[in-house]
């Protein structure tokens, strides 16, 4: 992933994530300073009612449903809406891959 920040941070790629995923992320051993420099680098996605609607419906298709998807939901709403190739990085690959068409990359970390 800091591959993928000093891409973003030279211009050669877009870096994008949900507030929620940079909360989840968070493990209490990142220094302040660090965690500046992490989200210089990201564009934070703005969450809205459409969002969350446009989530339930992918979570209703998949049958799936909680908190343990939230999340994930909202994160896949925000690939859907990027626009070229997407790659989307995960510690939960099997639930993304519920959520997203073939077209977006999904890469476990």
């Amino acid at each position: 992933m800091i591959s993928w920040l000093d891409l973003a941070a030279r211009g050669e790629a877009e870096v994008v994530t949900s507030p929620m995923t940079l909360v989840e992320a968070y493990d209490g051993r990142t220094t302040e300073q660090r965690w500046d420099w992490v989200l210089s680098r990201l564009k934070v996605a703005d969450i809205g009612k459409d969002e969350a609607r446009q989530a339930r419906r992918l979570l209703a298709d998949a049958k799936l449903h909680g908190h343990e998807y939230a999340i994930d939901a909202v994160l896949a709403v925000i690939a859907r809406q990027q626009k070229g190739q997407v790659t989307l990085f995960t510690s939960d690959a099997d639930d993304l891959e519920k959520l997203v068409p073939e077209s977006i990359v999904v890469k476990p970390l």
